[in-house]
């Protein structure tokens, strides 16, 4: 695959997480390489992306010639095995992959990747932690988790809000958070004002320190 002006991706490991991922990609008009050992997971993958590979060999010389090499993206769903996942993770920023993206399973093969120079994803962990917020919060709706534990997090609007203005709630001087983001009747508006008065059903979207936004939700 010769690199063109629009990113190409490559998706190596069509396990769960890397056919789901491969898919999105693909039906969203986005190039995407992607490469399994299974026959029969990549023969799926065929009607999505013409560039599907079978390969039970992740070498260096494998994977130039089916073109990783030309990808501005490279994700490695190997988490499994996690020798497999390390090395090819080395091999394709050896190629000099602008960005490389690797699953781990465990912090102790996260932290390898990461010496490596691969950013890390924790898919099953993540997946965890956002069942948990929602059974532990009654408020809680999803989250985008940011560097140095801050969080973008949807919230229901507690009842006891509800009437207020943005500015009788007060929320950033007293919990440090910041409101980014209304959404209310399928509508999001991010134009929010001090005068903007909260309604039954609406959704917030903050932004700030994980604690913070906990001490918020636990106050109601």
């Amino acid at each position: 695959m010769r690199k063109k002006q629009n990113t190409a991706y490559g998706v190596i490991g069509l396990g769960r997480f890397g056919s789901a991922l491969a898919v999105m990609l693909a039906q969203a008009g986005k190039e995407v390489i992607v490469i399994d050992r299974d026959e029969s997971r990549v023969r799926e993958m065929r009607q999505y992306t013409e560039h599907a590979f079978v390969s039970d060999n992740l070498t260096g010389e494998t994977l130039r010639e089916i073109g990783i090499q030309n990808c501005d993206v490279v994700v490695i769903c190997i988490g499994e095995k996690v020798d497999v996942s390390i090395l090819t993770t080395m091999c394709v920023i050896e190629m000099g992959v602008p960005k490389v993206i690797a699953k781990a399973r465990s912090e102790e093969q996260g932290a390898v990747l990461k010496k490596l120079g691969a950013e890390v994803v924790y898919p099953e962990r993540d997946m965890a932690l956002r069942l948990g917020k929602r059974l532990i919060s009654s408020t809680f709706l999803d989250y985008v988790s940011l560097c140095n534990s801050v969080e973008i997090r949807q919230i229901q609007l507690p009842e006891q809000l509800v009437g207020k203005t943005v500015e009788e709630i007060n929320i950033r001087k007293k919990y440090k958070l910041n409101i980014i983001a209304l959404e209310r009747d399928s509508e999001t508006d991010i134009e929010i004002t001090p005068d903007d008065r909260f309604q039954a059903g609406d959704v917030l979207v903050v932004i700030g320190k994980v604690d913070n936004i906990d001490a918020f939700e636990n106050t109601f």
